[in-house]
């Protein structure tokens, strides 16, 4: 049997190569403000592999992705164990694009520290009056660069997602800059307003793309998950305030009034984070876990 080991390793996921496609595999580890925790959250990595396919199945109408399979019988034999049972996902090799195409639909997080510094979010400017967790008028594009491990990713303006594209495809910048902007708003109006049947809302979210071999834009990475978006119940949601949610938030608010954890969460931080990663995945997808 031949053995594989990860040609690439991210804070939360493995990616394996196997010749004519790629395995990518989402491991139980939890990283909260560019830190892996010391801890695994059980499931964790089967809940996000089974959500990405839900939504990478319920968007292909809008544009293809990467997904090929996510039954380790079309894997390689040394992927058919426990070990990537569930939490694997056989994908498409592809050339990714170096942005990160952050969506946000509500005014939350960081966005909301730099509205009320200066009614702007990334550089774009919003209304006056909005509140903490409000509704926007319309979702805004607010994409960032994507950082090596450790490192933070930086908001980029449009424009700047032009240059970059434009270094890398002469030419064809524009047109790459504009299709990930048009296809990231169009994802998340369909899913947000599909969540929202489902009692969730989804506040921001991010999408990463690449290109096949005859450039054309695919939907990549993972999709809709409560580790790249900010998922909140719709049941009690009201502007003013924070909201509760069912990501990683909860995870973030216990570490910012533990300052000295050292990144280890006790098990019963684990234990809710679990709940909440299940219960989002059984209403947003109406199958059980």
């Amino acid at each position: 049997m031949q053995e594989y080991k990860p040609v690439k390793e991210g804070k939360v996921r493995e990616i394996y190569d196997i010749g004519d496609s790629l395995i990518m595999t989402a491991t139980d580890r939890i990283s909260a403000f560019d830190v892996i925790l010391k801890n695994k959250v059980t499931d964790k990595g089967a809940i996000l592999t089974r959500m990405s396919k839900f939504w990478f199945d319920f968007t292909k109408d809008i544009l293809p992705n990467h997904m090929i399979s996510t039954d380790v019988a079309d894997m390689p034999e040394f992927f058919r164990s426990e070990r990537f049972d569930g939490n694997s996902m056989k994908c498409q090799k592809l050339n990714m694009l170096p942005v990160e195409c952050i969506v946000r639909g509500y005014i939350t997080g960081s966005g909301w520290a730099s509205y009320q510094k200066n009614g702007t979010v990334c550089g774009i400017r919003l209304p006056e009056g909005l509140k903490e967790s409000e509704k926007l008028p319309e979702p805004i594009y607010t994409p960032s660069t994507k950082a090596e491990i450790g490192d933070h990713d930086e908001n980029v303006s449009y424009e700047q997602t032009v240059e970059l594209l434009e270094k890398q495809f002469p030419g064809r910048g524009e047109e790459y800059a504009s299709k990930l902007r048009d296809y990231t708003l169009a994802l998340y109006k369909k899913c947000a307003e599909y969540a929202y049947s489902r009692g969730i809302i989804i506040a921001d979210t991010k999408f990463e793309f690449g290109l096949d071999e005859e450039g054309n834009v695919i939907l990549a990475d993972e999709m809709l998950t409560p580790d790249s978006s900010r998922f909140w119940p719709l049941e009690g949601y009201e502007p003013g305030k924070s909201q509760p949610s069912y990501d990683k938030q909860f995870v973030r608010d216990w570490l910012k009034a533990n300052p000295d954890s050292d990144y280890l969460l006790p098990d019963e931080v684990i234990e809710k984070t679990v709940e909440k990663y299940k219960e989002a995945f059984e209403l947003l997808t109406g199958s059980k876990f």
